[in-house]
């Protein structure tokens, strides 16, 4: 068998579960031992800008161009940044808008990913039936396989 270089796509939303789920996305990819080094995607997916209306004079500027950005996504992506620098694991680490589920879903297309790690929030089956679950969005319609970390 081939022990080649493998895509691992990991959500981060800065929850424990995303965290626990970053945790296990480097342990995964620090498991090539091959020449070859697995690739952690860390993907942050954030609501779409609020759409301004007519009253609005000076829409509002996307969170990333604000100054607490910096200090924010240094707390969101802290543990996969600190996990993939211990096993020296390479990580790149993307910020989109929209749909959480569909975005990770087009990631995966797009990137050609082998495998994709989400948290699970645990919500009960109201919830779930209310606001429907991402990760059971992404496991029931990704191109590849899914990975859930219970939290």
């Amino acid at each position: 068998m081939l022990n080649l270089r493998k895509k691992i796509l990991v959500a981060i939303d800065g929850s424990p579960q995303s965290d626990k789920a970053a945790e296990e996305a480097v342990r995964l990819a620090s498991g090539n031992r091959s020449q070859f080094k697995s690739l952690v995607y860390a993907l942050l997916v954030l609501p779409n800008a609020s759409s301004s209306t007519y009253t609005d004079f000076v829409p509002a500027a996307p969170v990333t161009e604000t100054d607490t950005w910096n200090e924010l996504r240094r707390r969101i992506f802290y543990v996969v940044e600190k996990c993939a620098a211990e096993n020296d694991v390479p990580l790149e680490m993307i910020v989109e808008y929209g749909e959480p589920a569909e975005k990770l879903i087009d990631f995966a297309r797009r990137e050609q990913i082998d495998v994709i790690v989400i948290g699970s929030s645990g919500k009960g089956f109201l919830q779930r039936r209310l606001k429907g679950s991402i990760s059971h969005k992404v496991a029931s319609n990704a191109p590849c396989s899914v990975y859930i970390v219970r939290g």
